[in-house]
């Protein structure tokens, strides 16, 4: 019983120690999730018709004077200007006190005049005082391009795109996806800002030797999640 006990206990310990090492492992570094690649299925390519002696034909592509060349269409690209600035602070702060205490005069005559007055006395006091402050700043800002996913019925349109940058020290990307107004789309850059998305769902991480040399090492990390201190 005691044999197997160790060998139960040395097989998770292994394993723990396997997955450690593999989570540190440049074979297995992060991968970017799915999800973010682009529109499909693609509109159906239009078919040319016939010459037929008419001066304007469809087929063969062109912008509405209204609208110009503005994405409104599955498929059709759109950039997204992020700019994003997020500040948050929280302060709490907590104060008590209490005092008590009481005391018995004894009869200075009688049985109990033996009694020493000052041992009959008795007092308590409590406080307590907490203060706990918590900031966080973060920025972010650049372009990454996407498409247009889903135009919906009430004038807005679902767009997701990626920019993977394969770099000498490593692969960085960064995801996007959320749901824009066509209105809000610039009919001269056909950019939109990141403020204006709703549900934003924005990602930009990597891997490579560069985000392994900021990550603690496992045998670090190991040791962590067994110390009770």
């Amino acid at each position: 019983m005691r044999g197997g006990t160790n060998n139960s206990v040395s097989g998770a310990m292994g394993s723990l120690l396997w997955a450690l090492l593999v989570s540190a492992s440049p074979a297995f570094a992060r991968k970017p999730p799915a999800g973010f690649e682009a529109a499909a299925p693609l509109p159906a390519p239009v078919t040319p018709r016939a010459p037929d002696g008419s001066i304007f034909n469809a087929s063969l592509g062109y912008s509405p004077l209204v609208s110009g060349s503005v994405a409104r269409n599955v498929g059709d690209p759109v950039t997204i200007l992020l700019v994003e600035n997020t500040t948050t602070s929280k302060s709490a702060g907590s104060k008590t006190a209490r005092d008590g205490g009481f005391s018995i005069n004894p009869p200075t005559a009688g049985p109990l005049s033996f009694l020493d007055p000052n041992a009959l006395k008795a007092s308590g006091q409590s406080s307590f005082k907490g203060d706990g402050t918590a900031t966080q700043t973060s920025a972010f800002s650049g372009t990454v391009g996407v498409t247009i996913a889903e135009v919906r019925a009430n004038g807005t349109a679902l767009v997701k795109g990626e920019k993977r940058l394969l770099l000498s020290q490593g692969q960085e990307w960064i995801q996007f996806s959320g749901i824009i107004r066509l209105a809000d789309i610039d009919p001269q850059t056909n950019t939109v800002r990141s403020p204006q998305v709703a549900d934003a769902r924005m990602e930009y991480a990597g891997n490579g030797a560069i985000q392994r040399a900021g990550r603690e090492g496992w045998l670090s990390r190991f040791f962590n999640m067994i110390s009770p201190f």
